[in-house]
Parts: structure tokens; sequence; C-alpha cells
């Protein structure tokens, strides 16, 4: 045996024995409000979505620049996760004949511009080639994520790959036209099995923005709401601990995922059903997540409010009222990547408030432009942190000037805060981390938890008419009002999208 593998051998065998462990850290677990690495520290997710769920079920952008280059600028931000797309449509190919490969699917999805887009891919990617697949598409994200220290996040986002959302594309509830809820499991368990050889897989999101089925009335009828809610993720969860008892397991709520409310109260689902944490075997990974794009608020302090009303609630060790005490991280927001963007109430909201209660978020989105969107070839996406060519940032002052010194902050906060604390506790950059309901109702602006009925919310339907709208969000014509969303009522139901 060489000397130098002796020494190799040595010296990782005294970090071993010293409990200095190297990156990753996995798997994570939590612990209360908490996710923690395997180290015991905390680990707060601040990162970006990866789309790879759209028309050609390949993760976009590689047209212009090797994923190399794409993960090195998502890592120059300081950043330590994506959140990467996939539809259960390519694991049904899967199973159905096999993987595509990225030549045909580019030329079955973009006609006569597939082969210009496949080539341009290969010569930036020059390890791909004929025979590469759409799925080794994303475990080459995952390597070199691996390598360059970033997490991959896994996400379904819609079952028929298209883009996502709208209430009337087939993909809104379990058993609408394109949801297969057999499949959906199957698709589950295949990418979490696949993603185990990875190293960083960390966590998936179960579905993406559940939603009321407005073209199947009947399925409306019968079956959206809590209740239903309650056997499909619950089924669906322990289907995923059982394939990858490592990882994370993130739970969406309804009305585009904005609302988990009766999730951290324990509140009746309907049917006898509430969900309780302690009642889980793999009650240490569960995480809530949520989305929020209500770009057009302007009183923060309202904003905030809404937030813990709709889930955020669940980080608030100190308010007895709360049942299940869990991490909850915002999966999806995003704003016009302008200067009006920037400045805008929604973002300087969200800059203070995510840090300051060392919740975990990820942005949408990095993507500058599209291979296809809704039709469109080269769609340009002027919410995307990328320029159209992915080359740069499309408005750098506002990433370096707000969005890079978020991320520090929610990672130096995160590292800082002991996860067994009890009251406040001070952190190396000055804050505190929120552990008394005093705090929760004064950090950044004064937020004011109100208490919430604990009443039975079987039907997750809301009345249109219950309080005066306070403010129409501008992504997707989301309607928030004093105590409700009413998601149902869209400026453009047929053609939702995040913007």
């Amino acid at each position: 045996m060489r000397f130098s593998t002796i020494l190799l051998a040595f010296i990782e065998a005294t970090f071993l024995l010293s409990g200095v462990v190297s990156w990753p850290h996995v798997p994570l677990k939590t612990s209360g409000r908490w996710i923690q690495d395997s180290t015991g520290n905390v680990l707060t997710y601040a990162g970006v979505n990866w789309p790879g769920a759209a028309d050609t079920m390949i993760p976009e952008g590689l047209q212009y620049q090797s994923i190399e280059t794409i993960v090195g600028m998502i890592k120059s931000l300081g950043m330590n996760v994506i959140r990467l797309t996939f539809a259960i449509e390519m694991i049904d190919d899967i199973y159905n004949g096999g993987d595509v490969t990225l030549e045909t699917s580019f030329n079955n999805v973009l006609g006569s511009s597939g082969a210009s887009v496949y080539n341009d891919v290969l010569s930036n990617n020059p390890s791909f080639n004929s025979s590469t697949t759409r799925l080794q598409v994303f475990d080459a994200i995952a390597k070199e994520c691996l390598k360059q220290g970033i997490y991959v996040h896994l996400d379904n986002h819609i079952s028929k790959a298209m883009w996502c959302c709208s209430e009337t594309d087939g993909n809104a509830w379990f058993g609408d036209t394109y949801f297969n809820v057999g499949n959906w499991k199957r698709g589950l368990e295949y990418m979490v099995t696949r993603g185990a050889s990875w190293g960083n897989l960390i966590s998936i999101g179960m579905r993406n923005e559940l939603r009321t089925p407005a073209d199947n009335s009947t399925l409306e009828a019968d079956s959206y709401g809590w209740k239903d809610w309650y056997s499909n993720m619950v089924a669906a969860a322990d289907i995923i601990n059982a394939a990858n008892p490592d990882i994370l397991i993130f739970f969406s709520g309804l009305n585009y995922d904005t609302d988990d409310s009766p999730l951290p109260l324990a509140s009746s689902l309907g049917g006898g059903e509430v969900f309780d944490k302690s009642s889980f075997a793999y009650k240490d990974k569960i995480v809530l997540e949520l989305h929020n794009y209500e770009t057009g608020t302007s009183d923060c302090s309202s904003f905030q409010q809404e937030l813990y009303g709709y889930g955020f609630d669940a980080l608030d060790r100190a308010n007895t009222s709360i049942k299940n005490i869990l991490p909850v991280v915002m999966t999806e927001w995003g704003f016009e990547q302008d200067s009006s963007g920037y400045s805008s109430t929604y973002v300087t909201c969200l800059a203070s408030y995510l840090p300051s209660h060392h919740a975990g978020w990820m942005i949408w989105v990095i993507a500058g432009s599209y291979y296809i969107r809704s039709g469109t070839l080269d769609y340009d996406e002027t919410w995307g942190l990328l320029s159209h060519d992915w080359s740069d940032w499309r408005y750098s002052s506002g990433v370096t000037g707000v969005l890079q010194p978020m991320i520090s902050s929610c990672l130096a906060t995160a590292t800082s805060v002991a996860p067994s604390t009890s009251a406040l506790a001070s952190t190396s950059t000055g804050t505190r981390a929120l552990t008394t309901a005093s705090t929760f109702a004064t950090v950044t602006t004064s937020i004011v938890s109100t208490s919430r009925s604990t009443t039975s919310v079987a039907s997750s339907t809301t009345s249109a008419a219950s309080t005066t709208v306070a403010q129409w969000g501008q992504c997707g014509g989301r309607e928030w009002t004093g105590s409700t969303i009413v998601s149902q009522r869209k400026e453009n139901p047929t053609n939702y999208s995040k913007h």
C-alpha cells in the first residue's frame, strides 16, 4: 500500500474520531422548528428554483450555458440549495418504454428548432451525447452541485409536463385529468430512490401548488379539501420515507400552497383526521412549505400577520395553541427583476422577515429564459435572476445589493443559533433568535399574533364575500383578504402562472 493512501486513511480516521466530518453533513433531521445537519448545526435553506418540469422535461438553460457555469453562478451568491423541479410524466415514460434522449425530447417538443437547441446543449455540455437521457441531466446537475457544495431539493411540480399552474390544466388535484395518484406515488418513489445515490439530495416537495380543479366540478365538490389532502399526502410521505428514509419531506398546503393554516394548530381536517406530527414514525423528517406572490402588498405589518396565520406560526414555540412546531420553508416567492421589484414593500419585507425568523426560502427563479413556455419558443423570463442567455444577472444591483445580503444574513444567523435554546439567544451577527412570543411579535416590523380558531376546516372552500379585499397579488391574481385567500377568483383563471 502506498504511503499516500495510508496517510489519507489516517487523516480520515482522525477526523471521524475527533467528530470532524466534511460537507454535505447528511442526513438532515428536524428538531422542533429547526432543520439540523448531521453535526447538529442548524441549516437554513437559502436557494433558488431551477425548472425542469416543463414541456421538454429537461432542466432549463443548457442551450446557453454549461451546468458547471450555472451552478457556479448560484454558488457565487452564497446559496446552499436548488429546488429542482420535475414532472411525473418523465417517470411514466421510463416505465412505458424507457427514458427519452435529449435529442428526441427537443425534436418532439421544439419542432424545427429542436436540432439547433440540442446541438447547443451538447456544445455547452460536452459530457452529453446522443445517448444522454433527460434523467441523466438531473444526475449531472446533482453531481455538479455536490462538487460545488450545493444541496438538491427535488420538487414534483406537475404530472403532465407543461408550464404550471392553472386550475384548468388537468394537474390541479388528486384524480384530475392528468393527475393519476398511483403514477404520482410511483414517480416520487422512483426519484427519491434515484436521488439517494447523489450524495446531496436532502429533501423533496411532494406536490407543487395543489389547487381547485375548476374544470371538474364533481371532483372539486367530492374531493377538494383538507380531508383528501391528508389521506393522499400522508400515503405519499409513507412511500417516500420507506424508499429513502434519510431525506426530509415537505408538505405543501392548499390554494396554490399559500395556506397551511390548520397544520400547526392540529385542527380537524374532517373525517376525524388531524395533522399530528408526533403520530408519524418519521416525525423528525417533516417540513411545511409555503408559496407567496403577494407582490402588490403595501403594508409590511399586515403582510407578515398573514404569513404568520397561514403557516409561519409553526415556528412559534412560545404560542401554546401551536401543537405542531415545525420548520417552515418558503419554496417559492418571486418578482420582476428590476428596480421597482427590488424596492417594493413585498421584497423589502420578505428580505428582513425571512432571515429574522431563520425561515428557509428558495426564490423563483434562476431561469433567464425557457426552451418553450406556453407555446412560445425561447421565452424570456423577466422574473429570472439571470439574463436571457443565462450569462449574467438580469438586474445585478438588486441581486448583489438586496438578495446577496439576504442570503448572507440567513446563513450567518442559522449557523449561530443553538437548536436547544429556550430563551433569546445571542448570535454572532448581533441579532436574536426568535424564541418567545414577544419577539415573534416585534421582529422586523410589529407582527401582531392574532388568535385563530381551531374549529374544523374540513372544507377548504372560502367565501368570496367573507371580507373586504385587502390586496390583490400581482402574480396570477391571488386575492388576499383580511383572513382568507380566495384563490378561486383569478384575473385570468384559464392561464394561471407565477406571473
